[in-house]
């Protein structure tokens, strides 16, 4: 039952590509290219793959995509997120990675460590955790400690 909701969504390659059994999904490479959680759905588990990956409910667990990972305003986010870029509406709190961006809009409210290429809080923002800006290609992060509201 779990596997052809996961099918029925788009959240379930061929082949049995991520086991509803165990909460590890695999991006699916679909049109768009961009994977999603409803708003009134919630996921704890494993998405990774390759393509982006969109939030709109809520989600626990870990992230690894190889594009964009986008939380949208009311969405919650309790994971670990690996992506090249990250844009933050809703709340995450976790340990983030992106490779080239991270962008918090005026609603996105972030606790935890982030490490990026290149960032930016708009105004309205919240931002409390420690903050690694890498431009690209330098060995020696700078660090920054934020503590923003």
């Amino acid at each position: 039952m779990m596997r052809s909701a996961l099918g029925y969504f788009g959240l379930m390659g061929a082949a049995g590509e991520g086991s509803g059994a165990r909460g590890v999904l695999a991006a699916p490479r679909n049109l768009s290219g961009m994977a999603a959680i409803a708003s009134r759905l919630v996921l704890r588990g494993e998405v990774s793959g390759e393509g982006d990956f969109q939030i709109l409910g809520k989600f626990e667990g870990e992230i690894n995509v190889t594009g964009k990972v986008f939380v949208a305003e009311g969405a919650q986010v309790d994971a670990n997120i690996n992506a090249a870029a990250i844009q933050i509406g809703g709340v995450v709190r976790g340990n983030l990675s992106a490779t080239t961006r991270v962008e918090i809009l005026p609603s996105g409210v972030l606790t935890g460590t982030l490490k990026t290429g290149s960032f930016s809080a708009a105004d309205g923002a919240s931002v409390k955790g420690e903050i690694w800006v890498a431009r690209g290609g330098q060995p020696r992060p700078a660090s920054a400690s934020v503590s923003a509201s």
